[in-house]
């Protein structure tokens, strides 16, 4: 859009009607460069527009009619009105906006300078003109990064193992494609037993960390989320802008930010948020930043369909579409992306329509004939933009719920036991309880929890529970809030108050249990968006809080206190998820009656070797949620290893009883009813291990040692044989089925099955060993010599390794050879009876080749 003249100012308010310079100089329209007002309120506005559009209310301009009284100062504060006045003027090469209000002025208040006057309020914690809006973005990003750096050393913990360690389509021989029909976890999400969360560009980039990394370093993932959540924390201060300040944009198309220290203050809240760690320290949470990311993406894409449009109504289409479409990718993410399309209707509405819900509300209670004037209602390009969202947002939830295939997925009650409950009351008031549980954890993000499952909060039965009064509060908070959103006078604390609700629900909804069941009972990862919203509310109300008392100072270190304490608790935060057992020890006072968290503390005790305090922790997690079956599997195990194997059986068929379906439980019962030597019980669990999992190499091996005990051995063979083939790299199969073919005389097909075994898994240095032995056997000692010397190189201290090429030396007649190595095999065991037969007979064969020499 051309400029017409020299030598002119750019204009604040659209609704200025009279163009006026001070000093006396000549009056000079500036049109072509006036900033256009999305922000403007409805006090003056709204009934401009209605005059424009032909309705009751009119306008301020020359030639309308003058707005009724009730409508013109709808916007004002203590009776206060200003008027805005502009001076034309180019000074070093760019415009310069002048702002000027009058007290004595009458008529209406222009929104910039309520929402200057807001700002001003906060000039105590951050002075004027201290930081330019660049500085005040690099101070955002730098903070948002020292409140997590610590965590980008830390390890791959809790989730990650299944969702990055665990999951290949993060490997290259992984097709791209597949990526589009599995789910986060990696499962086809055809599966009956897929998670159903398709999050594919979330693991498209967990691939190319991998890749460019070379591997699982857990470094270069924690810094990759570091780093977005210091860019998202950075687009923060232009999203808390509009939402404060309202949406103007210059003549060039360069936003105008009205409300510097209001973004500021609310995106250092949300950098600096303790409830974001499990996002940022925990790289499964690059699905929420990736989510939030888009989501921003797609609001400031929405908001840039009015930039380049000097009417008001007008839009860009092709912005619109693109909104839509980074909201698709959104959700492509992360779910919950897609409520950014909600959002964008509910700003579309209230800034760019200027909808004021109390006057629609009283005319419909007043059965006011002049409803069908509101021009927002009657506001074309308003509704084609909500019909474009509608079916765009429609359109991509269809095709989500196609790729999803089978329905939504199945949980249990311990992943969600409210859902579970019979009554439609106590599901209710459950639901509100979480509600609460979650603000809390937005007001006082002290006790933080990886998981709240699990007993962690037990069910409100009846209104008797002391707890009623947490939901209680919520929603006298919460219609407190609405009431002010929706009848307060004040124009522009009805429109910030609305869209700070709006950012702190919308977000909210997939996991409000509300449209489906969802899978935990509360999760600090699903509060990473609705967080802006709660730091937009803080802002307004540090802002109004300021406005009426006279201890200004106060409030200013109250607030930089509670920036400190949150920066210095994500630190410490951050820490706890360095390692799982940090993390897992820092729940249990947080959630000791969870029962995931005993039995997460138990699972790594039981990784470190540390068996006897596993047990405890197992027993403690079983006794809080008796139908643990994770816990008694786990429990089971490590008893049969102790040879507690009365119990160990009891622990597993309980656990199979309350999980018919339990395949692991099923193996390990069989694992313990062999070792009880009750074969045909074994064999029995083994298959129906199998018929619950159909693709469980583990099962067919065990169950071809059971086979090999019984000596059937052509049943082991092929059981070891099913076990490689849907899974190549068994090295246990393998073994076995060479030493099971070497020990009944089958040298040659052991042979073959030795080279075939190293082809697929060539750097096995267990196989190498077993092939060497069967070479050995059918005299092929040069061969066999190098497999033995490359196995132990690869394993130097084992003594079976340097055992048995002291053999192969003495059969080859290298006796010195075989000495040394029978020699190096004592001193890695001395309590190896075959080795120590062999070796006297080595040195008396010596003994009796010196006499002779002699």
């Amino acid at each position: 859009m051309g400029s017409r003249g020299t030598g002119c100012g750019v204009k604040v308010t659209a609704e200025v009607a009279n163009d006026r310079e001070e000093g006396g100089g000549p009056r000079r329209k500036c049109e072509s460069e006036r900033p256009r007002a999305w922000g403007a309120e409805d006090g003056a506005g709204g009934a401009r527009r209605a005059a424009r559009e032909g309705g009751a209310a009119g306008g301020g301009g020359a030639g309308r009619a003058a707005p009724p009284p009730a409508q013109l100062i709808a916007g004002a504060e203590s009776g206060r009105s200003f008027r805005a006045r502009e001076a034309c003027s180019r000074r070093s090469g760019s415009w310069q906006i002048s702002n000027q209000h009058n007290a004595g002025a009458g008529g209406w208040q222009p929104a910039v300078f309520k929402m200057a006057e807001l700002d001003a309020e906060l000039d105590h914690i951050f002075p004027s003109s201290v930081l330019p809006p660049s500085w005040a973005k690099l101070v955002v990003g730098f903070v948002s990064l020292v409140c997590f750096a610590r965590s980008y050393d830390g390890d791959f913990v809790f989730d990650d193992s299944e969702a990055i360690v665990n999951n290949k389509d993060l490997r290259a021989e992984t097709p791209l494609g597949d990526l589009w029909h599995h789910d986060f976890w990696g499962s086809r999400l055809s599966s009956n037993t897929s998670h159903k969360s398709y999050r594919p560009l979330t693991v498209l980039t967990f691939r190319i960390n991998y890749y460019l990394s070379g591997g699982f370093h857990p470094v270069s993932f924690h810094v990759v989320n570091i780093l977005l959540h210091g860019g998202i924390s950075v687009l923060m201060v232009d999203v808390f802008s509009v939402l404060f300040g309202g949406l103007q944009y210059t003549s060039k198309g360069r936003r105008l930010n009205l409300a510097p220290r209001s973004s500021l203050l609310a995106a250092l809240l949300f950098a600096v948020h303790p409830v974001h760690t499990e996002c940022v320290a925990g790289v499964v949470g690059r699905a929420d930043l990736l989510g939030a990311l888009f989501f921003l993406l797609s609001f400031l894409g929405y908001c840039k369909a009015f930039r380049e449009h000097n009417k008001e109504g007008t839009h860009s289409t092709f912005w619109v579409l693109l909104s839509i479409l980074l909201g698709a990718l959104a959700m492509l993410c992360k779910e919950q992306g897609i409520t950014v399309l909600g959002l964008n209707a509910v700003f579309d509405i209230l800034v760019i329509g200027k909808l004021n819900v109390l006057e629609i509300v009283q005319k419909v209670l007043h059965k006011d004939k002049s409803l069908e004037s509101i021009g927002v209602l009657r506001n074309g390009g308003l509704l084609f933009r909500m019909t474009l969202l509608a079916s765009g947002g429609a359109g991509v939830l269809f095709v989500r719920w196609r790729i999803m295939g089978t329905g939504p997925p199945a949980f249990t009650e311990v992943d969600n036991p409210a859902s579970f409950a019979e009554s439609i009351f106590v599901r209710a008031i459950n639901y509100n309880y979480y509600y609460s549980l979650n603000a809390w954890l937005l007001l006082c993000p002290w006790w933080l929890c990886f998981d709240w499952s699990m007993g962690c909060i037990p069910l409100i039965k009846s209104v008797g529970d002391w707890r009623v009064i947490a939901l209680a509060a919520l929603w006298i908070c919460l219609i407190g809030l609405i009431r002010q959103a929706l009848c307060s006078e004040d124009s522009h604390r009805r429109r910030i108050l609305t869209l700070g609700l709006g950012f702190l629900i919308i977000p909210f909804l997939p996991a409000s249990n509300l449209f489906f069941r969802v899978g935990f009972v509360v999760a600090e990862r699903v509060l990473y968006l609705p967080s802006a919203g709660y730091c937009m509310l803080l802002t307004f109300g540090f802002g109004t809080l300021s406005k009426y008392t006279k201890k200004k100072k106060l409030v200013a270190a109250f607030v930089l206190g509670i920036l400190f304490i949150n920066t210095l608790r994500c630190m410490i935060r951050s820490g706890d998820w360095r390692s799982e057992e940090q993390l897992f020890r820092s729940a249990l006072s947080v959630c000791p009656l969870n029962a995931k968290v005993h039995y997460n503390v138990g699972k790594n005790l039981a990784d470190k070797g540390n068996q006897t305090a596993a047990v405890r922790y197992y027993r403690e997690a079983v006794r809080l949620n008796p139908k643990y079956v994770h816990a008694m599997n786990n429990l089971g195990n490590i008893l049969k290893e102790r040879n507690e194997l009365q119990e160990a059986e009891e622990l597993l068929s309980l656990a199979v009883q309350i999980q018919p379906d339990f395949a692991a439980a099923w193996m390990n019962l069989g694992i313990v009813q062999n070792s009880l030597k009750r074969f045909e019980a074994a064999e029995q669990s083994y298959r129906t291990a199998i018929k619950h999992r159909r693709k469980y190499p583990d099962c067919y091996y065990n169950l071809g040692r059971l086979y090999a005990d019984l000596n059937r051995h052509v049943d082991a063979l092929n059981a070891w044989r099913n076990a490689t083939v849907l899974k190549p790299e068994h090295s246990l199969a393998w073994n076995n089925m060479i030493i099971l073919l070497d020990n009944t005389g089958n040298l040659a097909q052991a042979e073959a099955v030795g080279r075939e075994a190293l082809e697929l898994i060539p750097n096995d240095h267990s196989l190498m060993f077993s092939l060497a032995n069967v070479l050995g056997k059918s005299q092929k000692y040069k061969e066999s010599e190098a497999l033995f010397l490359k196995a132990i190189k690869a394993h130097p201290n084992a003594a079976s390794y340097h055992g048995n090429l002291a053999v192969l030396y003495h059969r080859w007649g290298h006796l010195d050879l075989a000495k040394k190595h029978y020699e190096i095999s004592l001193q890695l065991d001395p309590t190896a009876s075959g080795t120590k037969e062999n070796y006297g007979l080595l040195r008396r064969k010596l003994e009796q080749m010196q006499k002779k020499d002699v």
